[in-house]
């Protein structure tokens, strides 16, 4: 049985690259549908700190503060959308640990450091993972204009408005769990990318292209149990 989770998600970027859509699908379980805007499907890198980890309805001061780097896409299920995380990089070895086993998600143990700079946030990862793709990630990222809440049905709201995630278990089945959080304040963002091999490691080439970037300083979450679809 999972455990329904509390966090909070702080200095999150979205960084975000149009591709072909069949190149996405082909990486999908098949129970799921790519999800597209305009198009097009979407790659998104998002760095991030978690903070105040811990069971829902346990208080803030038992949680934990864990970095977190993923590599996510856009899909639905029956009409119902969703985000289907490629891969999820993150410190804390009894965290990415329980999450696999419990949540079923594809964590990987990382080094992880995130700082403030005069040139922004500075987000650099590691994957230490016994046995899996090496994977990296050393980018420098800033907000830029006034905030906003996305519009329903823009660009901005379909990369970053979406409650609930897919993922499968080892034996294949289709599971999901809901998030609950009030809607998003953005920001415009840049970012500079020293190194970025996450896409290779999880099967796609680099796409070209400037991202679009959003930043956010962040929202408090609840997470449902993980569940079987049924």
């Amino acid at each position: 049985m999972t455990i329904p989770i509390a966090m909070g998600w702080r200095h999150l970027l979205f960084a975000n690259w149009p591709v072909d859509p069949a190149v996405v699908a082909a990486q999908l379980p098949d129970e799921l549908t790519v999800e597209t805007y305009d198009g097009r499907a979407w790659l998104s890198v998002v760095p991030y700190l978690n903070v105040d980890v811990r069971p829902r309805g346990l208080p803030a001061a038992m949680g934990v503060d864990l970095p977190e780097l993923n590599l996510r896409t856009y899909v639905s299920r029956d009409g119902e959308p969703g985000v289907y995380f490629f891969s999820l990089d993150a410190e804390g070895i009894l965290g990415v640990v329980g999450a696999r086993l419990f949540h079923r998600l594809p964590y990987y143990y990382a080094d992880i450091e995130i700082a403030g700079t005069d040139q922004g946030i500075a987000f650099t990862s590691e994957r230490r993972h016994p046995g899996a793709s090496p994977a990296a990630f050393t980018g420098t990222y800033e907000p830029v204009g006034d905030p906003f809440v996305p519009e329903p049905g823009s660009l901005a709201a379909f990369l970053t408005e979406h409650y609930r995630y897919y993922t499968t278990a080892r034996d294949g089945t289709l599971r999901y769990a809901d998030i609950d959080h009030e809607p998003w304040t953005l920001r415009s963002a840049t970012i500079t990318v020293e190194a970025n091999t996450l896409f290779e490691a999880n099967g796609f080439e680099q796409p070209t292209g400037t991202p679009i970037c959003y930043y956010s300083r962040g929202v408090d979450i609840t997470s449902s149990r993980n569940r079987r679809w049924e």
